[in-house]
């Protein structure tokens, strides 16, 4: 009885896995979908080839660990461009002739900073 009952709640719990990684999945199917909307709603049909490719190439290899994998590199990569940003910010305050220099770095370096909180806020 304990077997069984050990069997079922392990089904169940793969069950789950799979659910959730096809829900990501489903997700990202819709917003590529939503964009092609748009785009044909705005008469962009090179936009909506790219768009209709992207979208047959999620169907067909989209997993739960491959959307993670690539998630967590662009994170990487935004992490390296908020240090770079930091690292010319300094050089620019280390020279500190030119006031309008450093605001554009700071500038520069809010931007690379926020869009690195937005794709770490997305789901994939």
């Amino acid at each position: 009885m304990k077997y069984r009952t050990l069997l079922g709640l392990s089904l169940f719990t793969l069950t789950t896995f799979a659910t959730a990684a096809d829900t990501l999945c489903l997700q990202k199917e819709q917003e590529i979908q939503h964009e092609i909307d748009l785009a044909k709603k705005h008469d962009n049909q090179r936009r909506v080839t790219g768009l209709e490719r992207a979208l047959t190439e999620a169907k067909a290899g989209c997993t739960d660990e491959k959307l993670k994998a690539q998630h967590q590199e662009k994170i990487a990569e935004l992490k390296e461009k908020v240090a770079e940003r930091q690292k010319e910010l300094a050089e620019e305050k280390a020279d500190g002739d030119d006031s309008k220099k450093i605001a554009k770095r700071e500038r520069k370096l809010a931007e690379a900073e926020q869009k690195l909180k937005e794709v770490q806020a997305a789901p994939y």
